[in-house]
């Protein structure tokens, strides 16, 4: 059940990382619809994405330790 719920977390993040590199893109080559994004913008957009890099790493370690648990068996 948890791994399950681990790796739901790590497709989410995946995704939502996609989403704010596919928004990136699409602001930046969008022409005269779009402005530039701005360098707050893009800083932020930044600090996102090596957050959600960093979360996914950490989710990985979590999903690693859970299944080396689950394979040891019940401590008595």
């Amino acid at each position: 059940m948890i791994a399950i719920i681990s790796v739901i977390t790590v497709f989410a993040t995946l995704l939502a990382g996609l989403t704010i590199i596919c928004w990136t893109i699409v602001r930046l080559l969008g022409g005269g619809r779009y402005k530039a994004a701005s360098a707050d913008e893009s800083r932020l957009i930044q600090e996102l994405y090596h957050g959600f890099e960093r979360m996914e790493r950490r989710v990985e370690a979590l999903e690693t330790l859970l299944l080396d648990q689950d394979a040891r068996g019940p401590r008595s």
